[in-house]
């Protein structure tokens, strides 16, 4: 079996407000092995970019609590200071596409040198071999090379992504976290980046960690689904499990909430809100919305049980079925 290119043990994350402490990111634990890509999927404000945030210590200055491991290529990162994490590790082991990423191109800068910019100043290459860098990822890209010259206004939204795109992969990083990289473009767009990214998992052999609201896109690119509820990873197994048998409550609604085209299936829905994070429901915290719920579940919290093909599910449901942590 191939060494895990990345690995997080309990990982929690906490922002100050003045409500009190959110905790935003709850015991998460996954891991990633080379070429592999895992999504990450659950509603608005369940902790998706936190994690992503938190993987690539970037927090803003409110954070109170941040704990727990995060292991690439067998060294925790969370041992490191900010110098050395930029210096060794940030962009060059783990690059991240952030979620708007297109609205960050500078409008003045020919796209081809905000590519190239990191290799001449982090890495003293000379201009001209920095921009036929930038020539060679345009290319894998699916993008002209001599869009270098070009400046962003000149591009359209899916050719904008597409630069954001190679300019994560500029330090060739071994792990890609991509937040809702296709959330601002049009079906057709998406369609093309996603098949972009299914070409470069394929050459590059980098592991993916891909977060969206859209399980159909998650299902398209990813060897594992994580569904995140409330900052807690609630059921994660491979794409097939989840999304042809999932176990979680919430995992289930959250399949029956997705339309199909060859069945006439009554489409589910979620009632209630997700939990407020300062104060969250004691026990765990989906059962105010949970149909299943019983005795244990607004007491104490559920730990995570293993099922069959290393399926984990943090649901008490199991420990009724004889199913050990």
């Amino acid at each position: 079996m191939s060494q895990n290119v990345l690995e997080v043990e309990g990982l929690n994350l906490a922002y100050k407000t003045v409500r009190g402490d959110l905790l935003a990111v709850k015991d998460v634990s996954f891991s990633l092995k080379p070429g592999e890509s895992l999504g990450i999927v659950g509603e608005s404000g369940c902790g998706k970019s936190s994690t992503a945030y938190a993987l690539m210590k970037m927090l803003p200055p409110n954070t109170s609590m941040f704990t727990g491991k995060i292991m690439i290529d067998g060294e925790n990162i969370m041992d490191l200071d900010e110098s050395e994490l930029r210096r060794r590790i940030r962009w060059k082991k783990i690059a991240m596409v952030f979620q708007g990423a297109m609205n960050s191109l500078n409008p003045v800068i020919k796209v081809g040198f905000q590519v190239a910019e990191p290799l001449i100043v982090h890495e003293n290459v000379p201009k001209n071999e920095a921009l036929e860098k930038a020539k060679e990822l345009f290319k894998l890209v699916g993008l002209p090379q001599d869009f270098i010259n070009r400046y962003p206004h000149e591009l359209s939204g899916g050719m904008k992504q597409r630069v954001v795109i190679a300019m994560s992969l500029v330090l060739n990083p071994k792990i890609l976290i991509l937040d809702e990289p296709t959330s601002a473009l049009d079906v057709m767009i998406q369609a093309q980046i996603m098949n972009m990214l299914k070409d470069l998992r394929k050459t590059l052999n980098i592991s993916i960690i891909f977060i969206t609201h859209d399980i159909a896109l998650a299902s398209d690119l990813c060897d594992k689904i994580a569904v995140m509820y409330g900052g807690q990873i609630m059921e994660l197994g491979s794409s097939e499990q989840v999304l042809l048998d999932p176990k979680h409550p919430y995992s289930a609604k959250l399949i029956g909430s997705i339309p199909t085209l060859r069945s006439d299936k009554k489409l589910e829905f979620i009632p209630g809100a997700p939990p407020d994070l300062v104060n969250p429901p004691p026990g765990c915290r989906f059962n105010p919305r949970c149909p299943h719920r019983f005795d244990p579940c607004d007491k104490e919290e559920p730990p995570l049980y293993i099922l069959d093909g290393g399926r984990q599910v943090k649901c008490f449901l199991y420990k009724m079925k004889g199913l050990g942590e």
